[in-house]
Order: C-alpha cells, then structure tokens, then sequence
C-alpha cells in the first residue's frame, strides 16, 4: 500500500484532532496567514470598581494551548492573506485623503491636490524597453571598451532593461549614498515648498505654518534600474489641517510651481569620504505635478488611492531590486537570487558601511534595500487616518474592544511562529476561498454602484 506525502499525512493528523474545529476558528480569523505568529498566556477582564472578574479568556484550552494571530506582513511574496489586508487598509488610508471619510471631512477633495512623481537622478546609462534603446550613430566606445549606444528595441520584461551598458562607468556608490539620503531629501523638499508657497503670497517663509499647511502621502517604488521613485499626493489645507480650508492664495498652480521649484533646487551633501568624495545628490530631471480632480465623484482619487495599495505589497525582491530579508554576511550576497547589477549595488552598500563617514547610514543593515532606509509609504500627521486607527476600528466592528469601566490584565508571550506542511496546505486553501469571497463581493459592489473596494 503506498504511503500518503508527508503533508497529506500531517493535514490529517490535523483533521483527526478533537480540538480540529476550534484550530480551524482560529486559522480562518487570521484570514489563512502563511506564517502566524503563536501567543501563549491569558486575558482577564475586570470590573473597575469592585475588581470582580467579567471575564477570562487563556490559552490553556486551546489546540496547542497558543493562540495564532496574524503576521502582519505587507510583503505578498512572504504572506498574501496579510498584504492583502494591508493593501485594503492604505487604499482606505490614502482614500481619506483625497475624498473624505475616516474623519476626514469631504471637502477635501475641493483642495489643491496633486499627484506628483520624483525620481532619482542618473547614474548612468541602462538599457530601456520602448523604442530603440540608445541609437547612436558613432558607434563609438566607453574608456572600458563597452558601446555607448543600442539599437535594440527591448520589451518590458528583457533582462537588459534596467542594466547599466557599463558597469565600470556606471557610478554605484552615488546611486547607494542617494537611497540613503533619498528621506532626508525628501524632507527638504516638503520645507521648501513651504517657503515658497509662503513666499508666493508675501508671507515670512517661518509664519507659513499660520496660514496652511501641507499634508501629504508618499510611496517608494522601485525603478527597473533599481533606482528609487517616489509618488506621493500632496494636499494643501488651512492651518488647521483637513477641517480647515486652505487660504484664498492657496491654489493648484500655485502648488505646482512650488513642487517643480524645489525639486530642481533642494540638495543634500553626503559626508566627505576619501574613497568617494562629498557628492552633491538632487532629484532627477523628470518631475512630474499632476492636479487630482475635484469634481464628479473622484475616480481618479479611487485609482491614486488603489495604484499605492498594490504597491505597498510589493517586496524589494518581486521589483527586482534587492531582497526581502536582510544579510549578515559578504557570502550573503553572492548567494542572492539578484541581477549582477543589483548584486553590485549590494557589495556596494557592504563596502561603504564599513567606511566610518558612513557609520550612521547603517549601509550595512540596509544593503538588501540597496540602502533606501525609508519606509515604503509615509504621510504627514494631518493627511488622514493611520493605521492604527483602521485596525482598532476593525477590531470593534469584530467586537474585539475594551469595554468602558473596565481593567484589562494581559499575560502574553511569544512561544514560535509558522505552519506545520499540513496546516500550510489547509490555511492556503482557506486563504485562497477567502481571497475568491472578496473578489465576489468586489464585482457586486462595483456592478451595484461603480465604487472600488
């Protein structure tokens, strides 16, 4: 008689349990995670004036005596169920923003709002797809002895594309000193619109903050040369915030001329190095300022809003740039399953960290991002609601809230994380019907009243 797979063998083992039915509970609460986190210890709810116990919940009594709560990863190559969940919870983040909702009043979607794009500047020339990737008519060669055109006409998912036509003159340690700079080049940028939004008006650049204020949301993408761009929606309030409406000054040109100003102005200066310099780093030539619309009923507030919820699932290894865990060791990176491009840019990030200028650009610890150390989206406190908010409201609407007039004495500890194969293959079965579940309440909605979800 042949002998059932090992995980065929484990999952029903898993079904043969008595405690099966309440495991299985406790696997659909977590939406199917691929790799939960396990909490032993207990909850007692109290009274707040007598101290008599309302209730007691511990984990003694469940299967395993633990209990499986989400990862809570955004990455879709490490946990779909759970990025699934954190895209769902930033397109209601970014939403709010724009139209209203969350708190948010919904005038906002009558304030000069712009989609804008900054990239990185070039540190060299890649091959592209589109046309004819670099046409030159010389034909001439690089010092190293490489073309300095191509005539190729590559499609999108070519291997090239992205890739520097050499590697000797591509200048790697600029494009990692600009990752780890790109935040705090972002945040000069939002202080100089400021100013000359502020500027603009006749106002003293530092009494700005009297008579609006910027609010934004920013998102980090990837380019095919691995390169960092950043997207973000930028909103003008009043001084307020959303409940405050903007100042008779305050337009969308206005916005625009100031978003395209400073990102052709600001600069920050790395450290100097004797191996590498003081470098000068700016954003690249090619900005983009886009105003949202304000009138209807937003559709394309709702794409802004959806484009950076798919992107924030995206892990540094499904853009091709990087990857998703950090390394500890040169032999790390030459086991990567990365470009050579990219593992350049990696041994790069690992040399420079060594360096004591760089000391506190930890390069090192970011050398699986390429030494981008900013989060992948950020906003400003005023923009809209947080995630922290969104998760709290889920939880009350699931009747996970403390109640009023009460004490809570929580006892928990971390005992392990992951699935055994059998219960990998059944969460993945109940990850996947849950997955197909929104996916048909999405088409009703948007059948029933042309909404996104």
């Amino acid at each position: 008689m042949r002998q059932l797979p090992e995980t065929d063998r484990d999952a029903l083992r898993i079904a043969q349990d008595p405690q099966f039915p309440r495991w299985l509970e406790q696997i659909t609460a977590t939406g199917g995670c691929t790799h939960p986190v396990h909490l032993s210890g207990s909850t007692t709810t109290l009274d707040g004036t007598t101290g008599e116990i309302l209730h007691h919940y511990d984990t003694r009594t469940e299967p395993g005596e633990r209990l499986l709560v989400r990862c809570r990863n955004r990455r879709a190559t490490v946990c779909a169920p759970c990025s699934r969940l954190h895209a769902g919870d930033t397109f209601h983040l970014v939403r709010a923003g724009l139209l209203g909702g969350k708190n948010i009043p919904a005038t906002v979607r009558n304030r000069p709002r712009l989609f804008v794009t900054l990239t990185a500047p070039s540190f060299g020339p890649v091959h592209r797809a589109g046309d004819r990737c670099r046409p030159r008519r010389d034909g001439g060669t690089c010092e190293h002895g490489h073309r300095l055109g191509c005539a190729t006409v590559h499609t999108p998912n070519d291997l090239l594309v992205g890739q520097p036509l050499c590697a000797d003159c591509y200048d790697y340690p600029a494009h990692v000193l600009w990752h780890a700079h790109a935040s705090k080049l972002w945040d000069r940028f939002a202080i100089d619109v400021r100013r000359r939004l502020a500027s603009s008006a006749g106002l003293v650049q530092s009494h700005f903050a009297d008579h609006a204020r910027l609010s934004f949301a920013r998102v980090a993408e990837y380019q095919k040369r691995a390169a960092v761009h950043v997207h973000a929606v930028v909103r003008l309030d009043g001084p307020a915030g959303p409940d405050d409406e903007p100042p008779v000054w305050g337009t969308t040109n206005q916005l625009i001329d100031a978003v395209h100003a400073s990102a052709r102005r600001v600069l920050v200066r790395t450290p100097y190095s004797p191996a590498v310099g003081e470098l000068a780093l700016r954003w690249g030539v090619q900005i983009d300022a886009r105003p949202l619309h304000s009138d209807g009923d937003g559709p394309d507030d709702d794409a802004v809003a959806a484009y950076v919820a798919k992107y924030v699932t995206k892990g540094a290894s499904e853009t091709g740039a990087g990857i998703d865990h950090r390394v500890t060791t040169w032999d790390d990176l030459a086991t990567a399953l990365v470009s050579e491009h990219v593992r350049t840019l990696m041994h790069t990030c690992w040399r420079l960290g060594d360096l004591p200028e760089y000391e506190t650009l930890r390069l090192r610890a970011w050398t699986h991002t390429l030494g981008y150390r900013g989060h992948i989206l950020t906003k400003s406190r005023a923009y809209s609601t947080t995630y922290a908010a969104l998760r709290a409201e889920r939880a009350h609407h699931v009747g996970h809230t403390d109640l009023p007039g009460t004490a809570i004495d929580r006892n928990w500890r971390y005992v392990g994380s992951g699935h055994t194969p059998g219960a990998a293959l059944i969460a993945a079965g109940i990850a996947e019907d849950t997955a197909r579940n929104r996916e048909v309440a999405a088409d009703e909605r948007l059948s029933r009243d042309g909404s996104f979800v």
